[in-house]
């Protein structure tokens, strides 16, 4: 008997644990954008976070995207060709990667990437004294450090999202091509009667959340890390763990909300 309430009382810690977590992570983001309206806006960190989540992850996205395209195409024909429905792999391959595999990949790519960077960069100057160096000078950490890269990642993702859904489409036809002798144009006709505006649509609204989350799962770990450099690597690993999840998470509730009907 006490061995079960042992067990209910622990999940029960574990419950409020998750929930208090939450909710430090909610007023943390409340507060980082209510300054996205209030001066001063801090543009040279704006466009640098911009550049470094943008522009320096394009080659890791593209050939993630490139290659899972090709992927899709590969499976798709093994199983479709025992039914003869070949004709099929074009409307497949374009709905997979703009539904579904272009924003997650490309997430997961950024958060491994991106996210790990701005939890060690911040956590770092958390633990050298720097952001309290900058509230000495008067200036808001949160404004200056967090804001910026919140707005970044919404807006740099999306942009990522649409280059991994034209190489991922790529990735198909290149295969399907050149590998299992398709005819080029009625593979073109094909992906052009099957692309669809809200799937590409609801990819790159998925791509701006799970760009904000992100982002938010970086800031926040690396501002709230202790101890030292140990502290450091401790914040960077839980940045890029729980933006993995909640990307995954929203990933299916936002499917469920779009596509249920």
């Amino acid at each position: 008997m006490n061995g079960v309430l042992d067990f209910i009382a622990g999940l029960g810690r574990a419950v409020l644990d998750i929930v208090r977590m939450a909710g430090r992570v909610a007023l943390f983001a409340a507060v980082a954008l209510s300054h996205v309206v209030r001066p001063p806006f801090y543009w040279r960190t704006l466009w640098g976070t911009l550049v470094e989540i943008g522009y320096f992850s394009l080659p890791v996205v593209a050939l993630t995207a490139l290659f899972s395209g090709g992927v899709i195409a590969l499976q798709s024909y093994t199983g479709f060709a025992q039914y003869h429905a070949q004709n099929a792999i074009a409307g497949i391959v374009i709905l997979a990667v703009t539904r579904e595999l272009g924003p997650v990949l490309a997430g997961l790519m950024v958060a491994g990437r991106v996210g790990a960077a701005m939890s060690a960069e911040i956590g770092t100057m958390r633990v050298t004294d720097q952001i309290d160096a900058l509230t000495t000078l008067s200036t808001n950490p949160i404004k200056y450090l967090v804001t910026p890269r919140l707005v970044a990642g919404t807006l740099a993702l999306p942009f990522l999202v649409l280059v991994a859904d034209i190489l991922g489409v790529l990735g198909g036809f290149t295969v399907c091509v050149m590998k299992l002798d398709f005819s080029a144009s009625a593979y073109i006709t094909a992906t052009i009667a099957s692309l669809k505006v809200m799937d590409v649509t609801v990819g790159l609204v998925k791509a701006a959340i799970f760009g904000f989350l992100i982002a938010l799962m970086g800031c926040y770990h690396g501002y709230h890390s202790r101890g030292g450099a140990e502290g450091v690597g401790a914040a960077t690993t839980a940045a890029v763990v729980a933006a993995s999840i909640l990307l995954l998470t929203f990933d299916y509730l936002l499917t469920d909300v779009f596509f249920s009907q």
